[in-house]
């Protein structure tokens, strides 16, 4: 463990004493850490540590209850974003701060100084695309866009204010190994020309790989300092949650059962001229085993999850089918009916309602068992439900009283999966299972998954995390342009060979860009 003492002068950025507390929560407590000009510095702790807490904090979004904050060694106030933005601070946040109904050109002229011309503006995104790898098309509505692409305009977004400190919540969630490695060059050389960098990440190898320094954050509280390029995975794990990560049991041999998820010649136009039209999509899914689905964000990922979960019903019965019985044409309640389950990849947007309590957010998708008795709803079992749920997933929140929004993203995540897992689907699929999740976290996700399937589920997972989809698939396929490879068993594929066909048939540019 280091920690090294730079003299005032050569502080970017110095927080002393930051505490913010909550009614339920300490969520920062006595606070300490230095960033230096062109030093790309993670923070890194579980889902709860305080890590989102401290960064609205140092955007002026949140204000802390003590503590100092000291900029190019001049003690300063940062009441509002505005105020962050004129010291030259930007932020990429894990969950996006963009307007749905506007276009690309449209949020990011929002976040410029004076009223930019759209025409204008436009060109200099694209130009800033080009230049990071981060394709985008400055026409196209936000909420026409994938996760991972919206992730792509905040990026750009920040970077066109010219930040002196930049924050990245997350940014390398939903790309491809080659295009991690493309933006990694990019952020080493915004550090080389001077702009410090705080990077938020539970991915401990890329930190390990891009950092020059790490902040260990446990409970609101810095637990120490070290430089990640010394310390292996086990051994930042091991600072984060203060014990040894659990291990995923070791992968058994398939025993796998019927089919009981079948997808025949799946074709399903896009209606948004922005989207991924499916084509002839095929799969089968047997019990007792997981398949799993790469691919590049914006590939029709969020299209095929819409027709698996019944969110887009199918003209033709028989395209989908669940345990033999066409299902095709049903709606996701009457799929539910026949076992099937789904988590979609937005967690706030779509997964909860966030200012609902979390014993009320079982009844958007676990609302059987009794959970609703002749048109009245059963309070109690519903809370016993979230009780359970909380308890079984180790969700770190105060009760199931506490608003799903209230929640960090990782324990939502796993409040969300728990919640179908806990109804014992026959058929379980699952988009983006452990995004921005942290690595004790994730292991509670995956490990549950397993354990899903080797009770006889069928199980997809729709996942841009390569790393997660070997660890936990018996089978996977690539999804690119909206088609579906054939899929390989696990152990005959590399990742290097799923990287590059995820690139698959996109334009040129793009296939540049990822390798």
């Amino acid at each position: 463990m280091a920690n090294t003492s730079l003299s005032p002068s050569q502080h970017r950025l110095e927080l002393r004493g930051i505490r913010k507390a909550y009614p339920a929560v300490v969520a920062n407590d006595d606070v300490h850490l230095v960033v230096a000009p062109g030093e790309i510095h993670a923070v890194v702790g579980e889902n709860g540590a305080g890590k989102s807490t401290l960064m609205k904090i140092i955007y002026g979004m949140v204000r802390p209850d003590a503590g100092d904050m000291l900029w190019d060694g001049r003690e300063v106030t940062i009441a509002s974003p505005a105020d962050a933005q004129r010291l030259g601070i930007g932020m990429v946040f894990q969950h996006f701060a963009l307007f749905d109904t506007l276009t690309v050109a449209e949020n990011i002229a929002l976040a410029l100084p004076g009223k930019p011309a759209i025409g204008p503006l436009s060109v200099r995104i694209s130009e800033v695309a080009a230049r990071y790898g981060l394709p985008v098309d400055p026409a196209r509505h936000v909420h026409t866009m994938s996760v991972g692409e919206r992730q792509r305009v905040e990026i750009i977004r920040a970077l066109l204010q010219n930040p002196r400190l930049l924050i990245l919540d997350e940014p390398t969630s939903v790309l491809t190994p080659q295009a991690v490695e493309t933006l990694f060059v990019t952020l080493r050389k915004i550090a080389a020309e001077g702009c410090s960098i705080l990077y938020i990440s539970h991915k401990l190898n890329e930190i390990r790989n891009l950092c020059h320094k790490a902040t260990i954050l446990r409970g609101g509280r810095v637990t120490g300092v070290c430089d990640p390029r010394l310390e292996t995975q086990t051994s930042m794990a091991r600072l984060m949650i203060g014990a040894n990560v659990p291990e995923t049991g070791a992968r058994r041999k398939l025993s796998r059962g019927a089919v009981r998820f079948a997808v025949s010649d799946l074709n399903l136009p896009s209606t948004d001229p922005f989207g991924t039209t499916l084509t002839a999509v095929s799969l089968s899914v047997y019990g007792g085993e997981i398949f799993g689905i790469a691919g590049v964000s914006g590939n029709g990922q969020q299209e095929l999850l819409a027709a698996l979960s019944g969110e887009s019903p199918l003209k033709q019965p028989e395209t989908i089918t669940i345990d033999g019985r066409p299902a095709g044409h049903l709606n996701p309640a009457q799929r539910r009916k026949l076992g099937l389950c789904s988590v979609p990849e937005d967690r706030l947007g779509r997964g909860s309602a966030p200012s609902l309590p979390l014993f009320e957010n079982v009844l958007l998708t676990a609302n059987g068992n009794g959970a609703v008795s002749g048109g009245l709803i059963r309070f109690d079992v519903i809370k016993t439900f979230a009780e359970r749920c909380i308890r079984t997933f180790d969700v770190r929140t105060p009760n199931a009283q506490a608003a799903a929004g209230s929640l960090s993203g990782g324990n939502l995540q796993k409040f969300i999966i728990g919640r179908e897992i806990l109804q014992e689907p026959g058929v379980l699929v699952v988009a983006q299972p452990t995004w921005g999740v942290d690595v004790g976290a994730a292991q509670v996700i995956r490990q549950a998954l397993l354990d899903l399937r080797d009770r006889g589920a069928a199980i997809v997972v729709i996942s841009e995390e390569l790393d997660e989809l070997f660890d936990m698939a018996d089978r996977i396929a690539v999804l690119a342009a909206g088609h579906l490879t054939e899929a390989a068993p696990v152990d005959e594929v590399s990742r290097d060979e799923i990287g590059l066909a995820m690139a698959g048939p996109q334009s040129a540019q793009e296939v540049a860009y990822a390798l």
